[in-house]
């Protein structure tokens, strides 16, 4: 087995930071490039609503902004001296634009950390890792915390 490629998705949880560490480690051990990707969830379209003192496009402007902050504070904590990444923020839905990005970069492995939702939770807003193990062509590692 050989790895080039690997994705890591986070959302900055503690769930992430957690498998974050399985995946640099395996970038580190096989020598790969790390892909570090961070997807805002499409925000619910309140127009038409009365939602006072910003705009619709503002709000997506700084959710933006507040990602690219985050990712940009991440990589400067977490990859101190590994160079071989590259950072993205995708808007869309989570589990689509994972498997979009892994099949663009033809990546061999994605690593995920898991919420462990459960019961009604799970069943009203389903599971990210869930829906990428069942469609990615790849390998997918997903990490839950201890």
């Amino acid at each position: 087995m050989h790895l080039e490629k690997i994705l890591f998705a986070t959302d900055f949880s503690e769930n992430s930071e957690h498998a974050f560490e399985y995946a640099l480690s395996l970038a580190r051990q096989f020598n790969a490039k790390l892909y570090l990707v961070h997807v805002i969830n499409e925000p619910v379209d309140l127009r038409g609503f009365y939602v006072p003192h910003i705009s619709f496009e503002k709000l997506e402007k700084e959710i933006e902004e507040g990602a690219e902050k985050m990712m940009q504070k991440f990589c400067q904590a977490k990859l101190k001296d590994f160079s071989n990444y590259e950072s993205s923020i995708i808007a869309g839905i989570p589990y689509e634009e994972i498997m979009k990005k892994a099949e663009a970069e033809n990546i061999s492995l994605i690593v995920l950390g898991t919420q462990g939702r459960k019961g009604l939770d799970h069943f009203l807003f389903g599971s990210t890792a869930e829906r990428v193990v069942r469609s990615a062509k790849c390998p997918v590692m997903t990490v839950r915390l201890p």
